[in-house]
C-alpha cells in the first residue's frame, strides 16, 4: 500500500465501493435543483399539444398565398381558430394553435394588412414557421433518466409536461472534520503564535453544498489517537460517508489512517498526484472514508478529482466525466516529475487561441493559487511542457460542481 498509485486506477478501485443509493424521497419541483433523480420521466403528453406558430403574423393556405386574403378571425395564444376556409388568412401570434386548413404562417414584416385584407411578399413554402406538434416532447418519451443531476432547465422541461413533483435520492449525509491542534476557528479570537484559521471546513462546506449535499460538521479533532478515534466513530454513525483534512500522512501526530484501520479497512493510501499525495479510502464500519490531506490547495484538488465524483455515484447520480479542454501552455515544464501534477493556471482568450497562464506559486499550502485560478493544467508524469505546448485543461467551474 506504500507505492504511488496512478490517480486513474485510484479512481476506479474508490468508485467500485460506491453504493447502494440512498433512499427515494418526493420533493416538490421548485425544490428538485440539484437533487438525483431516482427514477426516469416519461411524458405523458405531447410538447407542443397542437402545431402552432412561430411568429407573430398571418395563417394561410400555400396556394392562397399568391393573392389578396380577407383577414376572418384573429388568434392570440391560448384560443383555438375556426378552421381556415380557401381564399381567406388568419391573423395569428407566436405560440397559437394553427388554425385547421392552414399550413403556412407568414411573418408580419413580409405582409401589408389594408382595410381587412392582406397580401404577403416573398415565397412561402409548407409548413413555413410553424411548430408541430410533439417537436419538444412526444407522448411515452423518455425526457430525462433516473441518475440525472437536475438542472434549472430540467425543471423547466418537467414543469412543461405538467410535473408538480418529483422523485429524488435523498441527499447524502457527509460528515467533515478536521484535525490538528494548530486550527483556529475564524471569529474565535486572535491567533496564537504557531497557529492557523481552519479554512478547509469552510472550502469542504461549499462545496458540499454545491453538490446538494448536507454537511454534518464534526468541527476540530485534536491530535491524539483516543480523540481521532471517538470522532471517526461517532462521525460514521450518523453519515453515508466521513470525509477527514488532515492526519492522513506519515508524521507522529498524524493519527486518522491509524484509527481508520482500528475502526474499518484502509483500502488505499498515497496517490500518484500533485498537490494531494497522502490520501486515503476506506471505510469506518460499513461507512465510506476519505481522507484528504491537510494542506488547503491539497483538499481543493482532491475533493475535485477524488471525492467529488466517488460522491455523486454514491448519490446515485449518472454523471459525466468534467469536460476537457486544450489550452497553449503560457509556462514551462523543465523537470518532469514522478506525479500526476495539477497546475493552477488561468485561461485567457489570444488570437492563436486558448493560453493558459500559470500562478507563480504552486505550493499546496497557498489557496489563493485555486481562487485566483479558473482551471488545472494536467501535467502527467514523466512529462516536461515546453511554452507553447498543448496541455490538457479541467476547468474549475467545472469540477466544483
Amino acid at each position: 500500500m506504500s507505492e504511488l498509485l496512478p490517480v486513474a486506477d485510484a479512481l476506479a478501485r474508490i468508485l467500485a465501493h460506491a453504493g447502494p443509493q440512498p433512499t427515494v424521497i418526493e420533493v416538490p419541483l421548485l425544490d428538485g435543483l440539484g437533487r438525483v433523480l431516482a427514477e426516469s420521466v416519461v411524458s405523458h403528453i405531447d410538447v407542443p399539444g397542437l402545431d402552432n406558430s412561430a411568429m407573430d403574423g398571418y395563417a394561410l393556405r400555400l396556394g392562397d398565398a399568391s393573392q389578396a386574403l380577407p383577414v376572418t378571425q384573429r388568434i392570440p395564444a391560448g384560443i383555438v381558430g375556426s378552421p381556415l376556409t380557401r381564399g381567406t388568412a388568419a391573423r395569428i401570434f407566436t405560440g397559437a394553435a394553427i388554425p385547421p386548413g392552414a399550413d403556412a404562417v407568414v411573418m408580419q414584416e413580409d405582409c401589408s394588412e389594408i382595410a381587412g385584407v392582406v397580401t404577403i411578399s416573398g415565397d412561402v413554402s409548407a409548413g413555413q414557421n410553424i411548430r408541430p406538434r410533439g417537436q419538444d416532447l412526444a407522448a411515452g418519451e423518455t425526457m430525462l433518466n433516473k441518475g440525472r443531476v437536475l438542472r434549472p432547465q430540467d425543471l423547466g422541461l418537467l414543469a412543461s409536461v405538467g410535473c408538480a413533483k418529483v422523485k429524488v435520492f435523498r441527499p447524502l449525509r457527509v460528515a467533515a472534520l478536521s484535525t490538528g491542534d494548530e486550527l483556529v476557528e475564524p471569529g474565535n479570537g486572535q491567533l496564537a503564535e504557531g497557529e492557523i484559521y481552519n479554512s478547509n471546513r469552510y472550502t469542504l462546506a461549499g462545496l458540499l453544498r454545491n453538490l446538494n449535499m448536507e454537511m454534518i460538521d464534526c468541527g476540530i479533532v485534536a491530535d491524539n489517537p483516543e480523540a481521532t478515534y471517538r470522532a471517526l466513530h461517532d462521525a460514521a454513525s450518523s453519515a453515508d460517508c466521513v470525509i477527514t483534512t488532515g492526519g492522513v500522512s506519515v508524521g507522529e501526530e498524524d493519527h486518522v489512517k491509524n484509527q481508520v484501520e482500528q475502526l474499518g479497512h484502509l483500502r488505499l493510501w498515497k496517490l500518484a498526484i500533485k498537490p494531494g499525495k497522502p490520501l486515503a479510502f476506506g471505510s469506518i464500519g460499513e461507512t465510506p472514508f476519505i481522507g484528504l490531506p491537510g494542506n488547503p490547495t491539497s483538499v481543493f484538488v482532491t475533493f475535485c478529482l477524488i471525492a467529488r465524483p466517488f460522491l455523486l455515484k454514491l448519490q446515485g447520480a449518472e454523471e459525466a466525466e468534467p469536460p476537457r479542454l486544450e489550452a497553449r501552455a503560457a509556462f514551462s515544464v523543465e523537470k518532469p516529475g514522478i506525479r500526476q501534477d495539477y497546475l493552477r493556471v488561468t485561461l485567457e482568450n489570444t488570437e492563436q487561441g486558448l493560453q493558459a497562464l500559470i500562478f507563480a506559486n504552486q505550493s499546496s499550502g497557498v489557496l489563493s493559487s485555486v481562487s485566483h485560478s479558473n482551471a488545472l493544467a494536467v501535467v502527467p508524469p514523466g512529462t516536461t511542457v515546453v511554452k507553447g505546448d498543448k496541455v490538457e485543461i479541467l476547468l474549475l467551474d467545472s469540477l466544483a460542481r
